[in-house]
């Protein structure tokens, strides 16, 4: 097999990663160099590793210009570790306010209530979630813990062009899907997490960056390992980290520095593969409808339909030939979903728009 053989990879996640990240990574994996072993067999404890996860920690505020009253974490257990976690430390006998946008913000709220109260001071459902709502549709408590969004909702492909103002409240984002696709104000946010797998590296970490005050929330009676605080003392090394996964982040980050040239630039990139896909659902007269309200539109996750289940399923199948891959849509909703992460070229862009014409117009009754 040679990189010839690979497809374009529309998986929602785990998601595509950078060719560079990928050879890189098969470079060393057998014997990282000054190690004598692969970075998956090193310690965690070892001087090799610190520079791995002191890097990718580097360059994560680097790329995000991360104040210096932010701890930044690396963590498991994926977003719904932390639809938990949050709450376990940020609620304090208080109630939270969250903004239900798609299915992952339901999912957040739906555990929250297992493990104190929170209240939903906007829900979308009734507009099949297909937007976020505007400033004067809804109000934060003034005594709320935190404020919970989620900047962009993978299933629905709705996502936020600005964040919503929460004066005094913290504002708690889930980011997973949308993290490093463009610069962010990370002062505007309590807390802001990721898991990996979308745009960050492969699964099996998660990123958390907390604001230094919210450390101080996390009670002496919570579990080792769902406190922030004592994660943060121990510098995400309270037990053994996710190391290669580490590793990669670290790689990825040096990719959008470096080869990319930071998230200003990977911003217009990402807006001009959007742009093409949309243009392609939004010429087709009809035969594709996307999901989202246009003004609300994700450059991450792209859901379409076809006119029938059936155009549906011979989409997914010829596309597949096509090497056009993994575009099916979320099992709980169907369709088909094009996610354009980082890594996607614009190249696989412009082939599967080439490919929507062409079905389009065999496939038009």
């Amino acid at each position: 097999m040679s990189v010839t053989d690979r497809v374009y990879n529309f998986s929602a996640g785990p998601a595509v990663l950078p060719l560079p990240v990928l050879e890189k990574a098969r470079e060393e994996l057998l014997c990282l160099p000054g190690a004598g072993a692969s970075v998956m067999e090193i310690s965690h404890r070892s001087k090799m590793f610190e520079p791995i996860i002191e890097g990718a920690e580097t360059n994560v505020r680097t790329l995000l210009n991360v104040p210096n009253n932010y701890h930044v974490l690396f963590l498991q257990g994926g977003a719904l570790l932390q639809f938990a976690m949050i709450p376990i430390n940020l609620l304090n006998g208080k109630s939270a306010n969250y903004v239900v946008t798609g299915s992952w913000s339901k999912k957040a709220f739906s555990e929250a209530n297992l493990v104190g109260n929170a209240q939903s001071v906007w829900d979308g459902k009734d507009l099949s979630y297909k937007r976020k709502p505007g400033a004067n549709e809804f109000q934060f408590e003034p005594n709320a813990a935190y404020a919970y969004i989620c900047s962009n909702e993978t299933i629905e492909g709705v996502q936020y062009q600005e964040y919503p103002s929460t004066e005094n409240i913290p504002l708690v984002c889930d980011s997973s899907s949308d993290f490093f696709c463009k610069p962010i104000d990370v002062s505007k946010f309590g807390l802001i997490y990721a898991c990996a797998q979308k745009n960050i590296g492969p699964a099996g970490v998660t990123l958390v960056i907390i604001r230094n005050d919210l450390l101080e929330r996390s009670d002496g009676k919570i579990p080792s390992l769902l406190n922030y605080k004592k994660i943060a003392e121990a510098k995400s090394m309270l037990n053994t980290p996710p190391c290669f996964a580490i590793y990669m982040v670290k790689l990825v980050t040096e990719w959008l520095l470096h080869d990319i040239g930071g998230l200003d630039k990977m911003y217009a990139i990402n807006k001009e593969k959007a742009a093409l896909l949309y243009d392609a659902i939004d010429r087709s007269n009809g035969f594709y409808k996307g999901h989202a309200d246009k003004e609300y539109r994700s450059i991450m996750n792209v859901p379409f339909r076809l006119p029938s289940e059936e155009l549906d399923k011979k989409f997914q199948s010829e596309a597949d030939k096509a090497g056009l891959t993994t575009l099916g849509g979320h099992r709980s909703v169907g369709g088909l979903r094009a996610s354009i992460y980082n890594a996607m070229p614009k190249e696989g862009v412009a082939k599967l728009c080439g490919f929507m014409d062409d079905f389009a117009r065999k496939n038009k009754s």
